[in-house]
């Protein structure tokens, strides 16, 4: 069997604080692509994201505080880890000042950091196969409830600002019934580890 080839791991950028988040959803979306998310040292390139906005019928947040999306209702920059049809865990990053509940779905990742580690998670081979998907990068990078609430620059979270300029893309969001035609779903343009191709 021929060993496959080690790929370079790319150079992170600054660490991003709790401060970064406490900003309009709207801005800090496109701005989360290019970053980097890891977890215990595991993951990658942020190269897709959705916005929900307090205000957006789509959010959790939009009927009111529950036990489930509490988190949303606190201060910016921590997690909010919640099961998707009760299958997938998927993560989101609170934004915007406390009380706001509004957040940022990160939809799918290019795998930089850990992959042996994220093949052998997700029981796959196909780097472009990891983290396309929501529910795919949480089961790559190992996230679960025991995320929810913890704080994104502080171990064993960590988010990192793109290193170079990136060209984002945006369209409407996947696979919700409220709010479809908002175009607050981001992508990295070109990308190939998108969950889904943006229209062209």
């Amino acid at each position: 069997m021929t060993p496959r080839p080690k790929a370079s791991t790319p150079a992170l950028g600054k660490p991003l604080k709790r401060a970064f988040f406490g900003r309009s959803v709207h801005e800090v979306a496109p701005e989360l692509i290019g970053a980097t998310l890891l977890v215990d040292g595991v993951g990658g390139i942020i190269v897709e994201v959705e916005a929900y906005h307090h205000t957006d019928p789509a959010a959790h947040s939009y009927r009111g505080p529950t036990p489930r999306n509490q988190v949303m209702f606190g201060p910016p920059g921590f997690a909010y880890v919640y099961r998707s049809y009760g299958i997938h865990w998927c993560v989101n990053f609170v934004c915007e000042q406390d009380g706001s509940a509004s957040a940022v779905l990160v939809r799918a990742l290019e795998p930089t950091h850990g992959l042996a580690t994220m093949r052998r998670r997700r029981h796959l081979d196909d780097v472009r196969a990891l983290c396309s998907g929501p529910g795919k990068l949480t089961e790559a990078l190992g996230i679960t409830i025991a995320h929810n609430a913890l704080p994104l620059d502080r171990p064993p979270i960590a988010v990192h600002a793109r290193t170079g300029k990136v060209e984002v893309v945006a369209g409407v969001r996947i696979g919700i019934t409220k709010a479809v035609e908002l175009p607050w779903r981001y992508g990295l343009k070109g990308s190939k580890f998108l969950s889904k191709p943006f229209p062209r």
